[in-house]
């Protein structure tokens, strides 16, 4: 089988393109040949503004582009990881033209969120979820905080709504969790068309011995991530348990001063991935504190690849990953005393703890292994050339 294969880098490498260069790497270490087109957010200064709006709705060039490299390939699959915003979703009709199934990864919200997060002012926000028209979304400015931008992305949701290219121009959806899943359901798109599967952790990294008598954060550190709920459990602590923060972005300043009053929690900033492998295997748990819908929580499933249960907070897609009491914990999101007990179980509770290490590691080994990835891509593969048929 080939697959043609298209993505839309960001600035600043996240992990959605970190998901994608996986996805890739397997299917050609499998054998496949993958044509690959993308696009780079590196652009998007030198269009110009209002190019760059109508690029988002319709990319001709793209359009043209996609058509010529089908033609030229013989393309069994198309697979959009991600179009936004310089492919835009004129790929999804560059295939459909040339005869090819398209399926859309559903990495984020952004087809029924113009912030693609369900977040806003530090908290969860629906406002846009179900509506023909955004209009929160742009009201608030929710996309890079402009109003004008926010304008941008609504009209190309609208537009699209209106062309049924959700619901007619994409023969399947990938969502990474049933959370996910049922939320693009409530937000318009055919239950018929999304299927579950999700991401994965390749190479294996092995199991870790969990003697390092820490906790650890791993991510972004922004506010939809939780870390004023992951600062304020660790000054109801003390230093119980040392607490290690891996990972960069606009709160580092907060991070930073929250080291010099607590002793216990140390920042180490970004991390090659051997290192926070390293470190995951050696922590006591992994806490993922999100206040936010995640998609996805690849951090906790790296976390159970090297035996170590996660403390997550009771919301969203990371709700699901982690099965309290077998693999990890839960805790009410945002609420540090509720997090900072759940530290004092596990403290409490050794024997438990070491159950939960093994059975975090049968998790990864059944859900999340590279082979079970790839025997699930192949399936829907299938499935959406049986449909476009």
């Amino acid at each position: 089988m080939r697959i043609m294969t298209v993505h839309n880098r960001y600035q600043i490498r996240g992990g959605e393109d970190e998901c994608y260069e996986a996805e890739v790497s397997l299917l050609q270490q499998m054998g496949h040949p993958v044509e690959v087109y993308e696009e780079n957010n590196d652009r998007v200064a030198a269009i110009g503004k209002l190019r760059m709006m109508a690029a988002t709705i319709w990319s001709g060039e793209t359009y043209k582009a996609v058509r010529k490299k089908l033609a030229e390939t013989d393309c069994d699959v198309v697979h959009v990881q991600n179009f936004f915003p310089l492919i835009s979703p004129s790929v999804y009709y560059a295939a459909r033209a040339e005869g090819v199934p398209v399926i859309q990864t559903l990495h984020n919200y952004r087809l029924l969120c113009p912030n693609a997060l369900f977040f806003r002012e530090g908290k969860v926000c629906e406002d846009c979820l179900g509506k023909p028209i955004p209009y929160a979304g742009v009201m608030h400015g929710c996309y890079r905080g402009s109003v004008v931008a926010s304008g941008g992305v609504a009209t190309m949701l609208t537009t699209h709504r209106a062309m049924k290219t959700w619901t007619q121009a994409v023969d399947l959806y990938i969502a990474l969790t049933e959370f996910a899943r049922q939320k693009f359901i409530e937000g318009g798109l055919p239950a018929e068309k999304i299927v579950v599967k999700p991401n994965f952790v390749n190479p294996d990294p092995g199991v870790g011995l969990g003697q390092g008598n820490y906790a650890l954060f791993v991510g972004r550190l922004s506010v939809e991530k939780g870390l004023d709920t992951l600062l304020e459990a660790w000054e109801r602590l003390g230093t119980k348990l040392p607490l290690k923060i891996v990972g960069d972005g606009p709160l580092v300043n907060q991070v930073v001063e929250a080291t010099k009053r607590l002793p216990q929690v140390e920042w180490l900033g970004r991390k090659p991935m051997a290192e926070v492998h390293a470190l995951m295997g050696e922590a006591t748990v992994l806490v993922f504190p999100s206040k936010w819908y995640e998609t996805f929580g690849r951090v906790a499933v790296e976390a159970f690849a090297k035996g170590t249960p996660v403390i997550a907070a009771k919301i969203g897609a990371i709700a699901e990953l982690v099965d309290a009491g077998r693999t990890g914990l839960h805790f009410r999101p945002g609420d540090a005393a509720d997090l900072a007990a759940q530290i004092e179980w596990v403290l409490a509770n050794p024997a438990q703890l070491a159950q939960m290490r093994q059975e975090a590691r049968a998790e990864f080994e059944a859900k999340y292994t590279a082979q079970k990835n790839y025997e699930t891509l192949l399936e829907i593969y299938s499935k959406a050339q049986a449909i476009a048929a």
